[in-house]
């Protein structure tokens, strides 16, 4: 299956799995409920109590639609992840304990806006090694470049299938030569879906987090809601979603370079991925936005200081 298949394959599957389906928000006449506040689009398998009194209401209202009822929620305060048994892997391993930890940690520092940048920041420390494997990659696909333009000059206008099995051989010969794995340019994407969808479900299924702000922004808030209110500084928000995620997939954009099909497909895969999540931006609230600028910014240090470690490792 060609790779760009694969990727509106996986970004589908991860929509399922992941509960992004119109299954898990609350109805009225087979429309999504949404909090006129924020524009939040309410979940009916939220972890946790809300504490405003109209949020507690509009949920009140829809108790018969919650997978656990109102009355049987913990606070936010208290929630642990065995609380709730809902019948899910990816509820158990992912989402409930990240919301817990956003949870706790936003309880200590007394914003859960901060607690989803920390968090996101930590996570984005853990994967370093990977990043650091990834630019390695990079460089060395710099490396392979002009043999690998010999081959394509070789093979040009060749194509029938014996000359491309034996193009693609000569090319994994290259590949093999310098230590590349043709697919590692995309493993840090890839790896963030999963992540980013994550916090997610989080945000969006704990009522503490999308009704607490953070300068002036209110976490459950959409930029699409905030800027038809008029409250403008959700614009700079966008603006700083598509440049975080342009400059923190540009490298790999550059350093995949070539013009052998699965180069040409690489650079397509990275950059559907930063259309899809800058037109999604608009409608995804303030928390995750603010989880995705500041990963993103990171990944934008983390590359420059990669880089001039290889300049100066090659001096």
């Amino acid at each position: 299956m060609k790779i760009k298949k694969t990727v509106v394959l996986l970004l589908g599957v991860l929509f399922l799995t992941t509960g992004c389906g119109n299954a898990n928000y609350l109805k009225e006449d087979k429309k999504i409920i949404t909090y006129e506040k924020t524009g939040q689009s309410l979940q009916n398998n939220i972890l946790c109590k809300p504490t405003e009194k109209e949020l507690y209401e509009l949920y009140d209202k829809h108790n018969d639609q919650l997978k656990t009822k109102l009355e049987d929620l913990p606070s936010c305060e208290s929630f642990k992840p065995k609380d709730i048994k809902y019948h899910s892997l990816w509820e158990t391993l992912f989402v409930k304990p990240l919301a817990w930890i956003i949870l706790k940690l936003g309880i200590f520092i007394k914003n859960y806006g901060f607690s989803v940048m920390l968090i996101g920041l930590g996570i984005r420390l853990i994967l370093f090694p990977f990043s650091k494997k990834s630019m390695d990659q990079a460089e060395n696909m710099k490396k392979a470049q002009p043999e690998i333009k010999k081959i394509e000059k070789k093979y040009a206008g060749r194509t029938d299938s014996d000359s491309m099995m034996m193009k693609s051989q000569e090319t994994m010969l290259i590949y093999k030569k310098y230590k590349i794995n043709p697919v590692s340019g995309c493993l840090l994407a890839f790896i963030q879906l999963p992540l980013f969808f994550a916090f997610l479900q989080a945000i969006n299924r704990v009522p503490a987090i999308f009704e607490d702000s953070l300068l002036g922004m209110k976490l459950g808030m959409t930029p699409w809601v905030g800027i038809s209110s008029g409250e403008y500084i959700y614009i700079l928000l966008i603006i700083l979603i598509i440049v975080t995620t342009y400059l923190s997939f540009k490298n790999s954009m550059q350093n995949q370079g070539g013009n052998s099909e699965m180069e040409r497909q690489m650079q397509f895969t990275l950059k559907f991925m930063i259309v899809f999540i800058s037109i999604a931006s608009f409608s995804l609230p303030t928390a995750i936005a603010l989880y995705w600028i500041v990963t993103n910014g990171f990944v934008v240090i983390q590359n420059f200081i990669l880089k001039k470690m290889h300049s100066d490792n090659e001096k």
